[in-house]
């Protein structure tokens, strides 16, 4: 704690508060940036990307490219995070847990009905991490 003219300002590790605020930062903007990527390349691919044209049903492709669309729209709500992390608290751990849960998905896919490849398990790891990551940096903050 700080001690000014006698009194104590409740100060208390205000380097180590800050850095953890500016890692916090760091993982929310890298995140955005895979949501902002990922998700408009998914929305303009849609599903057909990952099914043969005579087996598209529309039904499929309309909700893949909405859940595309909300994985998009979601890089700009963490990039507005980051910008007013200083005004956001508690909900940072919302963030975390929704991003973690995204890794949750796939691991139950996973799970059901086997892995989708190499790159979508290293991506459902990073996932979870980031997630849990977010979680850990908000409470040390």
């Amino acid at each position: 704690m700080d001690v000014y003219n006698g009194k104590v300002t409740g100060n208390v590790n205000t380097s180590s508060s800050k850095n953890m605020e500016l890692e916090l930062q760091i993982v929310l903007g890298i995140t955005s940036l895979i949501c902002l990527g990922i998700g408009l390349n998914l929305l303009i691919k849609g599903a057909k990307h990952f099914s043969p044209e005579s087996v598209l049903n529309p039904k499929l492709d309309n909700v893949f490219r909405f859940l595309s669309g909300m994985f998009f729209s979601f890089g700009f709500l963490l990039i507005w995070i980051v910008f007013h992390i200083h005004e956001i608290h508690n909900q940072i751990y919302f963030i975390g847990i929704v991003i973690a849960f995204a890794g949750l998905g796939r691991l139950y896919s996973m799970v059901k009905v086997g892995s989708a490849g190499k790159y979508q398990d290293v991506i459902m790891i990073l996932e979870i991490l980031l997630g849990l990551s977010i979680i850990v940096l908000q409470y040390l903050r």
